[in-house]
């Protein structure tokens, strides 16, 4: 008498591997500036004042990573960049309907390095990830009425992410995929008093940015061995 040593059944689809792509979808920023200090001429905020104004736009880019296996448990690292069209424009009436100064924001392209676990279920890859984000943010002012001064200034905002998301390997080679984030971003001094004497300066950031995206990635077959 003898057993039988039992076959190795090779899962229906393996997520190990590098992978690159792209993504496209939408997202929604949210803005806030609030003054720090005012000793222009033509600034018409008091230190403490300010707003915050929600915008929304097309939200596009590109990933690239790696996936290790390890029986239905999938881990791995992604780095993804993306530009983005938020932005807004908001007349201050803090001093009267006259519409003064108006402020104009955009957030353009935003960067992440982040961790990802997920659970696969056959072609089905369920799973979270966290990490960091960084985003490009510009913040400007113009006195319309009468136009007595402007300035603007660009920044970068370092963050952090955490999101979820599905992908179905509709191939050996080729994965599909739905995905949202949520990302959160540091205060910022920005001077807009510009070419004007004095100080106009705001603490200012992306309080958030939220994006829902449909990727398209292709998975190489090498590495072998990255599936234990």
């Amino acid at each position: 008498p003898y057993t039988k040593a039992p076959v190795f059944a090779e899962p229906l689809f393996n997520w190990a591997g590098f992978y690159i792509g792209g993504n496209v979808g939408g997202a929604w920023t949210t803005q806030q500036w609030v003054n720090s200090a005012n000793t222009t001429p033509f600034g018409d905020l008091n230190p403490g004042q300010g707003f915050r104004q929600h915008g929304s736009g097309i939200f596009g880019g590109g990933q690239l990573g790696y996936n290790w296996q390890a029986s239905n448990f999938v881990f791995g690292l992604e780095g993804t960049i993306a530009g983005l069209d938020t932005r807004g424009t908001l007349l201050n009436t803090v001093f009267g309907v006259a519409a003064d100064d108006q402020f104009s924001w955009r957030a353009d392209w935003m960067a992440t390095i982040t961790g990802r676990a997920g659970y696969a279920v056959s072609n089905n890859l369920f799973y979270v990830k966290g990490g960091y984000a960084g985003v490009n943010n510009r913040l400007s002012v113009v006195d319309a009425v009468p136009l007595t001064g402007s300035g603007s200034q660009t920044q970068w905002h370092n963050g952090w992410t955490v999101g979820a998301g599905w992908e179905y390997g509709i191939t050996r080679n080729w994965i599909v995929g739905l995905e949202y984030d949520y990302a959160a971003f540091e205060n910022k001094n920005y001077q807009l008093a510009g070419a004007s004497p004095g100080l106009y300066t705001f603490a200012a950031k992306p309080r958030d940015i939220q994006s829902a995206v449909a990727r398209l990635s292709y998975k190489f077959d090498w590495p072998l061995g990255a599936r234990y």
